[in-house]
């Protein structure tokens, strides 16, 4: 019989709504939403020639999914200045893109609702694919205006010298 991992503090799985972004070694302003961490590995086929009637399947090549950020628009300008690296419109010509400096690898960090940081993931290689600066504007819309860059990436992994924190417990008070 299989043996499964247990949580030994925790029950509950995590909330997705406690999180932040960092880069360069700060964390990034007003971040409201992360796109989701997925990669794909294609599936090779093949066959044994003395086996015509059957396939078998080997990994192949691994792909690792764009990552969106977004944020409420303010004066930060962080979103920008990155997108730029990658074109910068009247930079001039050849200086239209930074190619020393155009990467980043960024941590995305998960806390529990008490905020402690329980999860942690480096992506790595990171640069702007898209850069939307403003959303679609409406005089009649009661809505946040909302900042977005899709990073390409070349892959992540989990940052493995984040323990389980200790989780507080609230005693309540016998009458």
């Amino acid at each position: 019989m299989a043996q499964f991992s247990v949580n030994a503090q925790r029950f509950d799985p995590y909330k997705n709504f406690k999180f932040r972004v960092k880069w360069d070694g700060r964390y990034v302003a007003g971040v409201s939403k992360v796109g989701m961490l997925k990669r794909t590995t294609e599936v090779v086929k093949h066959r044994e020639g003395g086996d015509p009637s059957s396939s078998r399947k080997s990994p192949g090549k691994t792909e690792y999914e764009p990552v969106t950020l977004e944020r409420g628009v303010t004066h930060d300008t962080e979103f920008e200045k990155w997108a730029d690296k990658v074109w910068n419109f009247g930079a001039g010509l050849g200086a239209e893109v930074s190619l020393k400096d155009f990467r980043r690898d960024i941590i995305i960090e998960l806390y529990n609702e008490a905020g402690q940081l329980v999860i942690a993931y480096k992506v790595y290689r990171c640069w702007v694919s898209e850069y939307q600066a403003l959303p679609d504007l409406d005089a009649s819309g009661n809505a946040v205006a909302i900042q977005t860059i899709k990073l390409e990436n070349e892959g992540w992994e989990r940052d493995t010298s984040v323990p389980e924190p200790t989780e507080p417990s609230f005693t309540v008070p016998s009458p």
